[in-house]
């Protein structure tokens, strides 16, 4: 079986799982597109019932964008305190505020290269945002994606930029967006690298 009808095969099974799953990610449903990027940095090693807290928290207090490039690094590390990587994303949100009043009048870009200028912004977060903000076939790669990708050898890669451009290569574009969400709530209902155990999650 090639890679393509490989992917077809393990993706078709595994929506058909967790498609239906209304677990919220960290990135999910938020009322302002700068709340949507914002989440998505803090989310990064956290979990997202965590970080959705957290956010809450932080969007209560600085409602809008210019209140949250104006605040104190103390106030919201006190804020972002228990999640993980805590002064580094306290500091990366306030920057990236700042950036994108400066550099984008508040909007948010649809243009990758640009979205990864934003400090705290890498590609993952950069293609979470093109879907979830733009609607744009965008392959989000985090941990569970790049971990399930390689462990049922659809890709063979070393970081998640590789398995990135890899799927790219064998997945549809029609699926593109939905393959984090997906493979995230497939990754979390299993740990490891058991091959047989993480395809025995699809009992479909």
């Amino acid at each position: 079986m090639n890679k393509k009808s490989l992917f077809l095969k393990v993706f078709k099974k595994a929506e058909a799982k967790y498609g239906k799953v209304e677990k919220r990610l960290a990135a999910e449903e938020w009322k302002e597109e700068w709340q949507t990027l914002i989440a998505t940095i803090m989310s990064a090693q956290s979990r997202d019932e965590t970080t959705i807290l957290i956010a809450e928290r932080l969007f209560e207090k600085y409602s809008t964008l210019e209140r949250l490039a104006s605040a104190e690094y103390e106030d919201v590390l006190s804020i972002l305190r228990s999640i993980n990587y805590n002064r580094t994303k306290a500091k990366n949100v306030i920057a990236a505020a700042n950036y994108i009043l400066d550099n984008f009048s508040g909007e948010i870009s649809d243009d990758i290269e640009r979205l990864v200028e934003i400090p705290g912004v890498g590609r993952k977060t950069a293609n979470l945002v093109l879907s979830e903000i733009h609607a744009k076939d965008a392959i989000c790669v985090d941990t569970h994606v790049h971990r399930l990708s390689n462990v049922l050898g659809l890709v063979a890669t070393k970081t998640p930029h590789e398995t990135e451009i890899a799927l790219q290569k064998i997945a549809p574009k029609k699926y593109w967006s939905r393959i984090n969400r997906i493979f995230v709530l497939w990754g979390k209902d299993v740990r490891g690298r058991d091959r047989k155990k993480i395809l025995a999650r699809l009992n479909v």
